[in-house]
């Protein structure tokens, strides 16, 4: 262990009063460094540290509440056992031991029968290595329960990055300061992106004209000199006429493209099959926005691209993903520090991932994989059962697709179901032991980013309220209740926050004494190409996608269910995050859910028209996997064509005890077995006034 990272990164101005460097944990690519004030073993006080130069001391409004979040009269407090039927919610108070004594005994004996049946569901309720992915997978890989393909939220995008430019990987957020173009590409920035924005805005106020391309017109979208609202689905389409018209005008770094390339002609073909007017007529938006975006793209310098996940949540998001990837190499924008595109920078960190998960437990054993996304269907195969489930730093009743399965596979009464948590969820209501977790505020970790390159400590600034706990110790407790005899079952939390990354490859000295350091990266990354694939250029064929069977080259990919496609259900939806939740977190913190008021519908007044509905009307949004009654808002964020169902609200809270998730699909994208949320077809009628206010 480095006994660096041991001391806690605190100033102490009194006796009785102290600050306490720590880390946003939540799924945002900000990873905001915080400084929270204590008084008397109380923190009084939360903000971001002024001292990080990529954050510069701002919050979002979510995390700015987050003292309101760790004090919430609902935080979980104790052990919990089911005294009710599933999904009542029904519980009566227990001891850890008596909880833990149980648990352990109920997974040895399945265990003893076949270890696949028991399965991990996790996700990134946390983004700390140390809470979200160390002993938690040490457990499960020395017990040889089902893995978990972690998919739901950015496989498809990261994958696609990973065959054509080497990984997730990009240029620095920091240049895009002083970009001379920016396209901001399936991101609402304002949102969920607040310090890339700051770049953002730097750059035009230096000159630079912000394009937003996106199905919504979001808050960034207003903020940008021209919106580009193309229906859901057809990024690629878009990205491959852009390709035509570089092509057709030359706007193009030939030197580049021969010596850090791999597949140009074979791009150049497929580009040339996707003149403006067909990608105008796919995408569904003007021919001369393309031409005009094109030459924007093709004749400024230095462009950038900040692409993320919203575009790659579709059947073709993978290729899609892949096609804008292609595009500043078609230009040479890598040759400039402000050019490029960034869609996440997690793959410039050195993390141990073998260190902290010790995938060496498994011990040769290949146990079956579960995808997360398709979960609904997993908990209802009877040919291959799933008898128990541990869900931590995860909601998959709210956040899973196709819920209504998802509900009826966690109330089945031979489940066995635990679950940790900092509220009673959604997911928690079906519980047969509900653990009461640990917040940022209570625990160490360590974090990476994938919005900035700065890795990031958390050092504990109070002790955990009452009987709370961390992931950590409940997994170790677990352990030695299992006869778990590896001395890695014993790690604390700061030697896992020691050993969370490559030897010598952070300066912890650093870290401690600031509570963040930087990674040592040049500002132009691919400058000389250098990618990291395995040709060491931008791979515009990819040959190891061939090998799979695959397309080498990026294309149009249509969605499962294309706009247009259906006449029962004629609407595309998509399922953007309210701006003031984050997936299904801070759902229940009063302040933030009266901002959003309730779960909404947003509808373009020709789509509202045909069907007589009015602003503030409930609406019963509708297809063949179920129905969600919500109130619906005649918007003008809303394209024709297209429905905004704002999410993702708690089901529990919805009008019907239904959310959005109700009507999405467990089908998967092209690349990386992802979720498709956007890819979905609806139809949405009035409901008469007085029926559907209460919860079925």
């Amino acid at each position: 262990m480095d006994t660096a990272v041991a001391s806690p990164a605190t100033t102490t101005p009194s006796d009785d009063v102290r600050t306490v460097r720590g880390a946003c944990p939540h799924d945002c690519p900000d990873t905001c460094a915080l400084v929270t004030t204590v008084k008397d073993g109380v923190a009084i006080k939360l903000q971001g540290n002024p001292e990080h130069p990529h954050t510069a001391g701002v919050l979002c409004t979510k995390v700015s509440r987050y003292i309101e979040r760790n004090n919430h009269a609902g935080r979980l407090l104790q052990p919990m056992r089911r005294s009710g039927p599933k999904g009542s919610g029904q519980f009566e108070p227990v001891s850890w031991d008596e909880a833990l004594d149980d648990i352990a005994a109920r997974l040895k004996a399945l265990a003893c029968i076949n270890p696949e049946t028991i399965v991990p569901y996790s996700y990134a309720g946390t983004m700390g290595l140390v809470q979200g992915e160390s002993m938690d997978r040490r457990f499960f890989h020395k017990l040889g329960a089902s893995l978990l393909d972690r998919t739901i939220c950015s496989t498809a995008g990261g994958e696609a990055f990973g065959f054509t430019l080497g990984g997730k990987v990009g240029m620095r957020v920091e240049f895009f300061g002083e970009a001379k173009l920016i396209l901001i590409w399936g991101s609402n920035s304002i949102a969920s992106n607040l310090h890339f924005w700051r770049h953002a805005q730097a750059a035009k106020r230096a000159g630079a004209r912000l394009v937003c391309i996106d199905p919504r017109k979001t808050e960034t979208a207003d903020k940008c000199d021209e919106h580009v609202a193309l229906l859901p689905g057809t990024d690629a389409a878009l990205a491959l006429a852009l390709m035509h018209e570089l092509i057709v005008h030359d706007w193009l770094d030939h030197d580049y493209i021969a010596q850090q390339t791999v597949g140009w002609e074979q791009l150049r073909e497929r580009a040339m099959q996707w003149p403006p007017s067909r990608a105008a007529q796919v995408c569904g938006i003007p021919e001369s926005q393309i031409v005009e975006l094109a030459r924007a793209y093709g004749t400024t310098k230095p462009a950038a691209i900040r692409l993320n996940y919203g575009m790659q949540r579709v059947h073709g998001g993978g290729n899609a993903a892949r096609a804008v990837a292609c595009l500043p190499a078609l230009t040479g924008a890598w040759r400039h520090r402000a050019g490029g595109v960034l869609l996440s920078t997690s793959g410039l960190y050195p993390v141990d991932r073998a260190a902290l998960q010790r995938p060496d437990l498994l011990a040769g054993r290949t146990p079956r994989t579960i995808n997360m996304v398709t979960i609904g269907d997993a908990l209802l195969d009877t040919a291959n059962p799933i008898k128990a489930v541990v869900v931590y730093n995860s909601n998959p009743v709210a956040v899973a697709p196709d819920s209504g399965k998802v509900v009826q596979g966690f109330a089945r009464e031979d489940l066995f179901t635990v679950v940790l948590e900092q509220f009673q969820t959604d997911t928690a209501d079906y519980a047969d032991y509900l653990l009461p977790a640990t917040t940022q505020l209570e625990h160490w970790d360590i974090h990476y980013s994938y919005g900035h390159t700065d890795v990031m400590l958390n050092t504990p600034a109070i002790a955990p309220r009452s009987l709370a706990r961390s992931n950590t110790w409940v997994f170790r407790e677990l352990a030695r209740r299992m006869g778990f005899t590896e001395p890695c079952f014993s790690d604390n939390d700061e030697t896992l926050v020691a050993d969370a990354f490559q030897a010598g490859s952070i300066d912890y000295e650093d870290l401690r004494a600031n509570g963040f350091t930087r990674l040592n990266l040049p500002d132009a990354p691919f400058a000389q190409g250098n990618f990291p694939t395995p040709s060491g250029k931008c791979e515009f064929y990819s040959q190891r996608l061939a090998a799979m069977g695959q397309d080498g080259l990026p294309d149009h990919v249509p969605n499962h269910e294309p706009a247009g496609s259906s006449v029962a259900y004629p609407l595309a939806m998509i399922s953007p995050p309210a701006r003031n939740f984050l997936n299904s977190s801070f759902v229940n913190v009063t302040s933030l859910r009266d901002i959003e008021g309730e779960p909404l519908l947003e509808i373009h007044e020709e789509d509202a028209a045909v069907r007589g509905i009015l602003s503030g009307q409930v609406v019963r949004v509708f297809n063949e996997r179920g129905e969600h009654r919500c109130r619906v808002e005649v918007s003008r964020r809303a394209r024709p064509g297209v429905v905004n169902g704002l999410g993702i609200w708690w089901r529990k809270l919805g009008l019907d005890g239904s959310n959005v998730n109700q009507l999405t699909s467990q089908r998967l994208t092209d690349i990386g077995r992802g979720p498709t949320f956007y890819d979905c077809l609806v139809q949405v009628e009035a409901v008469a006034e007085g029926a559907g206010e209460g919860r079925a």
